[in-house]
């Protein structure tokens, strides 16, 4: 078995779930990238893979894909319905000023890149801000990025907020400003799921386009 090149085996990676003082002012930049969901504590172990993996391999080690929520269509959405496709999750929200469209911009170069291979890949935008995500803003939204890949996903506090605490995702919405606005500070990690809806890797906004192309199209290979 090949190791892993500039990359560390995930049974290396302590999560510590750490929240932001959002109170102090300017600390946190809008759309705060967290890393991964939390902050990644890592030892010193040598790892070694099967597949030379760009992003980070987490087969074995975050739970199946399992969710409910309502579709940017209004209709009722589960994984069942992803059954056989390559899934990527993203938790954003449609105000956001920075970190979501270029993140939702860099996945549509991904799809484009990907050509056949990306047929049965979709990307799953899950709102973090509900109360403004209706599925019609949902819509409109990810359509304006990649209307044949991506899903705005959206539902209930208590449903997303079950989701996020599935796969370590930390989010708080700011204090609302004078005019009724505000900002919501989110992870900023990138799950993808086999067509089996396995959890295999995490990716970060920052890892360039060509680390999703090589690993989507591996994962595609195997299906």
């Amino acid at each position: 078995m090949k190791a892993l090149r500039n990359r560390l085996c995930f049974p290396s990676l302590i999560f510590a779930m750490a929240m932001p003082n959002l109170s102090m002012p300017g600390f946190f930049h809008r759309c705060v990238r967290f890393a991964i969901g939390a902050t990644l504590v890592v030892s010193l172990a040598v790892c070694h893979h099967e597949e030379p993996w760009k992003l980070t391999d987490v087969r074995g080690h975050l739970p199946d894909l399992d969710f409910e929520l309502i579709s940017d269509t209004g209709k009722q959405m589960s994984q069942a319905n992803l059954a056989g496709d390559v899934t990527l999750v993203y938790f954003g929200y449609t105000h956001c000023p920075d970190v979501c469209p270029e993140t939702l911009a860099k996945l549509a170069q991904v799809t484009h890149q990907l050509g056949g291979a990306a047929q049965h890949v979709k990307i799953l935008f899950v709102s973090v801000d509900p109360a403004r995500d209706t599925p019609a803003v949902m819509h409109a939204y990810v359509d304006a990025f990649d209307a044949q890949h991506d899903v705005g996903l959206t539902g209930s506090d208590s449903a997303i907020k079950a989701l996020a605490q599935r796969y370590r995702v930390a989010y708080q919405a700011d204090k609302p400003r004078a005019n009724g606005g505000y900002e919501v500070t989110h992870s900023s990690a990138i799950y993808i799921f086999d067509a089996k809806g396995h959890a295999r890797l995490i990716g970060a906004d920052d890892d360039p386009a060509d680390a999703f192309v090589h690993d989507l199209r591996q994962l595609a290979d195997e299906t």
